[in-house]
C-alpha cells in the first residue's frame, strides 16, 4: 500500500497537487451524519412510532432497526467507527428522550429532553445539529406552517420556536453554532386555487418563528424546499423560489437538498449563485431516484459534481455538510456507511482536483487544455490516495467494511427480532 501511495503521490505533485494536504484538508472538513437512518426516522415519542402524516415515507422492511436510543446511538458509534473524517450528528426533533421527563408533545419540547444527546455528544466528541419535526403527527396530516387553520398553524409555530431554544442550549453546550433546519412538506395532490396565499400564511409564520433573535454563535436557521412530495405531487408551498427568495431577505441559510429537485437539474451550479446572495448554506447529501429523494448517497457523478463545486467556490467555510436519505430494504449500517464514505470519497477526489492548472487554461481560452485534463484526472490514481486517508483516520478499507458489517449484524442487529 505505501508504494502504491507513494507512485499516486508522485503522480499527482506532477500536476502541482500536494496528496498530504488534500488529505490534512479533508480531516478537518466536517460532515453532519444524519441520526435518522438506524430507524426509518421513526423517533422515539411513543413505542412503534410510524411515519403517518406529512408526505415522509421509507420503504423496506429489513431486520435490525434500532428500537431505542440505546441501540440508535449503538448503530452511529458503529457507522462512525468504519468511516474517515470529521463527523457532527444531525438529530431530528422526534428523536427527544422522554425516559426521565415523561411525554411532551411537539409544542412542549424543551432542551431538557436533548440533554442525553448532549452528554452523548460530549461523550463521543461529535457536535450536533437539528431540525424541527413538522411530520408523523396527528396535526401533520395536512398543512402545518401554512395551514389556514390558526390552531394548526399556531401548535407548529410554537413548536419551531421550542427547537430554536434546544438548539440554542446545544450550541452553548458544545461550543460551536448548531445548525437548525425548518422544512415542511406542506402541499397540496391536485391543483390549488390559492397558491399565493399559502404562501403568504408561511411567510408569516416564518417571521413569527424567527423573531425571537439568538445569536449566532449558537444557533444558525436555515429553510429548505422540495420540488414536489409524497402527496403534495402538484403544489408545494415551500418551494425553492420562495424560500431561496427568503433567505435573501433576512440573510440566512438556505438548504439544498440533492434529492429535492427536478431529475434533470444540476444541483451542483446552484452553488455559486445561491452563495452569492446568502452568507451560508446547507447542504444535504442525497441521491434521487425518479420521484423518490433519499436514496443512499453514492460515489457518483452527481456527487463528484457538488464536491468539485463546493471546493472550487472557495467557500468551504460558507458552506455546512449533511448527510439526508433513509433506505430500510438494506442494512440499515450499510446503508450509513456507503453514504458517508461516498461523502469522504468525493471531497477528497474534488481535493485532489489539479486547480491552478485547469483555471491556468480556463483564463487563457484554452479550452480543449482544460478539457483534455479533466479528462486525464480521471484515471489517476485516486485509489491509493483515498486508502492513505483510510489508513491516516484508523477506519477498514472499502472491501473490510463488508465483513465488518455483516459481523456486526450477526452479533448484535439480526438479534433484535
Amino acid at each position: 500500500m505505501e508504494s502504491d501511495y507513494s507512485s499516486a503521490k508522485e503522480q499527482y505533485a506532477a500536476l502541482g497537487v500536494d496528496t498530504d494536504r488534500a488529505i490534512q484538508l479533508l480531516k478537518k472538513i466536517p460532515v453532519s451524519m444524519h441520526c435518522w437512518q438506524g430507524d426509518d426516522v421513526g423517533g422515539f415519542e411513543h413505542a412503534g412510532a410510524s411515519l403517518d402524516g406529512g408526505g415522509i415515507q421509507v420503504t423496506g422492511n429489513y431486520p435490525g432497526k434500532a428500537r431505542s436510543m440505546e441501540e440508535l446511538r449503538s448503530d452511529i458509534e458503529k457507522t462512525l467507527s468504519l468511516t474517515p473524517g470529521s463527523y457532527r450528528l444531525n438529530v431530528h426533533a422526534n428523536y427527544a428522550d422522554f425516559s426521565s421527563t415523561g411525554f411532551a408533545d411537539r409544542d412542549a419540547l424543551e432542551p431538557e429532553h436533548f440533554k442525553s444527546w448532549v452528554q452523548w455528544s460530549k461523550e463521543n466528541k461529535v457536535p450536533l445539529d437539528f431540525n424541527s419535526t413538522l411530520f408523523s403527527h396527528p396535526k401533520a396530516s395536512g398543512l402545518t406552517l401554512s395551514s389556514k387553520d390558526k390552531g394548526i398553524r399556531d401548535f407548529w409555530i410554537e413548536h419551531v420556536k421550542r427547537c430554536r431554544k434546544i438548539g440554542e442550549y446545544m450550541g452553548k453546550e458544545q461550543g460551536s453554532a448548531c445548525i437548525h433546519n425548518i422544512w415542511i412538506a406542506d402541499g397540496m395532490k391536485d391543483i390549488p386555487v390559492d397558491r399565493q396565499g399559502y404562501r403568504e400564511i408561511l411567510a408569516s409564520s416564518l417571521d413569527d418563528i424567527l423573531s425571537v433573535k439568538i445569536s449566532k454563535d449558537y444557533l444558525k436557521d436555515s429553510v429548505e424546499s422540495k420540488v414536489f412530495g409524497i402527496g403534495t405531487e402538484s403544489y408545494v408551498v415551500g418551494s425553492h423560489e420562495f424560500y431561496m427568495g427568503y433567505a435573501v431577505k433576512n440573510q440566512m441559510l438556505l438548504t439544498i437538498d440533492m434529492g429535492h429537485f427536478h431529475p434533470t437539474e444540476n444541483v451542483a451550479d446552484k452553488l455559486s449563485s445561491v452563495l452569492m446572495f446568502v452568507p451560508e448554506i446547507l447542504l444535504h447529501l442525497s441521491r434521487g431516484v425518479r420521484w423518490d429523494s433519499d436514496h443512499v448517497t453514492l460515489f457518483n457523478d452527481d456527487m463528484k459534481a457538488m464536491a468539485e463545486e463546493m471546493v472550487r467556490t472557495g467557500k468551504l467555510d460558507k458552506i455546512h455538510i449533511g448527510t439526508d436519505y433513509f433506505d430500510g430494504s438494506i442494512n440499515r449500517i450499510g446503508a450509513w456507511v456507503i453514504g458517508q464514505r461516498a461523502t469522504q470519497k468525493s471531497l477528497l477526489r474534488a481535493l485532489l482536483e489539479p486547480s491552478e492548472k485547469l483555471m491556468s487554461y480556463e483564463n487563457d481560452g484554452n479550452y480543449f487544455a482544460r478539457l483534455a485534463l479533466l479528462e486525464a484526472e480521471k484515471t489517476l490514481p485516486f485509489g491509493a490516495v483515498w486508502n492513505r486517508y483510510c489508513e491516516e483516520c484508523s477506519v477498514p478499507s472499502d472491501l473490510q467494511v463488508i465483513d465488518e458489517i455483516m459481523n456486526y449484524e450477526k452479533s448484535v442487529t439480526a438479534l433484535r427480532g
